[in-house]
Order: C-alpha cells, then structure tokens, then sequence
C-alpha cells in the first residue's frame, strides 16, 4: 500500500485528505507543521508528501528543502491555495504544484501520475 504524508497546518483540510485519500486506498499519515514533517519522514518512510506552504513553526518551502537533503527520492505535491508561489525558484524542486480546491480530482491525479512514474522507474 502507497503511504501518503499530508503536511497542513489547517486539521480540516489534513481531515478531508485522509478520508478522501484512505477511500482511494492510500495510507495516510498526517503532520501539522513542517517540523513533525520531517520527524514522521523518518519514522514512516513514506512514498510521497503532499505538502502545504503557509504554516507556522517552519513553512512549507523551508521544510522542502530539508525533504530534499534527506530523502530526495521522496516526491513532494506543493499544496497551497496561493498560486503566486510558483515563481519562487525553490518550489520548482518540488514533484508538483497544486492550488488547494475541495475538489481534490487534480490532486489525486497528480498522485496517481507520480506514484505511476516511481514504480515504472524501480
């Protein structure tokens, strides 16, 4: 089963993606801020990370690049409600970009497409 970590600082949006993503058959893990991000990294190895930017105690940039010198083999989602962080250089080392919607079709595509991707690669 495909372990998904959702990192969000608004535990209704973490609530909705570990019901909507559970129903799809991925396991869930959830972290709040960026900082339990990385710890649950660690204990739950995780195959991709859907990850907002906005959160306090480390923000979802800073804690992209700490994924990356970790485990960059990790795939990282940008999941935010501001599209005016894609011109920041540093979140094009993410996987993907999406803007938050209750419609997650566009995530969950996103997600099919790059587990997709990881398993023709191994």
């Amino acid at each position: 089963m495909v372990k998904i970590l959702v990192v969000d600082d608004e535990e209704h949006i973490r609530l909705l993606y570990k019901q909507e993503l559970s129903e799809e058959g991925y396991e869930v893990i959830l972290a709040e801020n960026g900082k339990e991000c990385l710890r649950k990294l660690d204990e739950e190895n995780p195959d991709l990370v859907i990850l907002d930017i906005r959160m306090p105690v480390m923000d979802g940039i800073e804690t992209l690049g700490k994924i990356i010198n970790k485990k960059k083999d990790i795939p990282v989602i940008l999941n935010t409600a501001y599209s005016s962080y894609k011109d920041d250089f540093m979140t094009w080392a993410a996987e993907a970009y999406v803007v938050k919607s209750y419609d997650l079709a566009e995530l969950k595509t996103k997600i099919k497409e790059i587990i997709d991707r990881k398993k023709e690669s191994s």
